[in-house]
């Protein structure tokens, strides 16, 4: 018996042995680039995520000349932060007249209303651009309601189109809350509250409404509502066939909002694009959220749905 057969058992076990360490080796090279492709690809997405987050590329940024019609969106209730903030809004605006080929402006409202001074600001910058570029008119188009603030807006642009039932109006200012003093008192919960200054608590929820402070925030409510009665007659002008309601904070459809002339006509963007400013070639410069900005929204979305689930789950147990 040979030397190889006593020691291994069975002859060539050498060169098995030999082959196991080499088919290791191998697969141990295959792994190792594995890891390597992939710590190179995860590395390549944190740069481009970089880049989209510190660039913007959320934002549009349309190319200059060629004639076109510039589009801004305003979407949602105007809010500082949102989507319809005064800073996305005014930024888009600014793009747009600032492009050499944009024939006319045209604002998509789509829009129950919001912050007062959100869409102030928003209507003086309207009107200050349309000042420093009187050959691009600004015109307004309502998809399903353009109200309140929304309303606000509009009343800058030169002309207003709706569709039949487009809902538009809301010409008021509100101001709400909610008190808790009756249920405070079933459930022997007593208030607490101290300030310097006879007013710091101002309308507090927890405490019985004070007359000398409701009617301190109802002048408040009636100088704003006076100011967005002079934004509107400024802006529509002769053309308001005024009503005892028109400012009341009622709505009407597309349609009565024609005959009111709180609109001046029927149309949508594709037919305002081609009938009025006479270029159809659409470029939208509304500012879109950034992916830090999305992801972020989705973030907390999917949290609270969790949050939500979660406590669910614990009140059926």
């Amino acid at each position: 018996m040979s030397d190889s057969r006593k020691d291994g058992g069975e002859p060539g076990w050498e060169r098995q042995v030999l082959e196991r360490l080499v088919l290791e080796a191998l697969a141990e090279q295959r792994r190792s680039r594995r890891w390597s492709v992939f710590f190179r690809l995860a590395t390549l997405i944190c740069v481009v995520l970089g880049l989209w987050i510190v660039g913007g590329f959320g934002d549009a940024e349309p190319l200059d000349g060629g004639r076109h019609t510039a589009l801004v969106s305003v979407e949602g209730v105007i809010a500082p932060k949102g989507e319809a903030s005064a800073e996305r809004v005014v930024a888009a605006l600014q793009s747009a007249f600032a492009d050499s080929g944009t024939e006319g402006v045209v604002l998509r409202i789509n829009s129950p209303g919001g912050s007062p001074v959100q869409a102030g600001m928003i209507n003086d910058e309207i009107v200050r651009l349309r000042g420093l570029h009187p050959g691009v008119p600004v015109y307004a188009v309502v998809e399903d309601i353009c109200a309140s603030g929304g309303y606000y807006v509009a009343a800058a642009a030169d002309r207003i189109f709706v569709d039949k039932a487009s809902i538009v109006g809301s010409i008021g200012v509100l101001m709400d809350g909610f008190g808790f003093t009756g249920l405070m008192d079933k459930l022997g919960v007593e208030r607490r509250l101290l300030t310097a200054g006879d007013n710091k608590g101002f309308l507090d929820p927890f405490s019985p409404q004070q007359p000398r402070q409701l009617e301190h925030a109802q002048t408040m409510l009636k100088d704003i509502h006076a100011q967005f009665i002079d934004t509107v007659r400024k802006g529509r002008g002769a053309r308001l066939k005024e009503t005892p309601e028109m400012f009341s904070g009622l709505m009407w459809t597309g349609a009565k909002s024609v005959e009111l002339g709180l609109a001046d006509g029927f149309g949508t963007v594709e037919s305002v694009a081609r009938d009025v400013v006479k270029a159809e070639d659409i470029r939208d410069y509304t500012q879109k959220p950034n992916f830090a900005e999305r992801f972020a929204e989705r973030f907390g979305t999917d949290m609270a749905q969790s949050l939500m689930n979660s406590l669910a789950k614990t009140s059926l147990r």
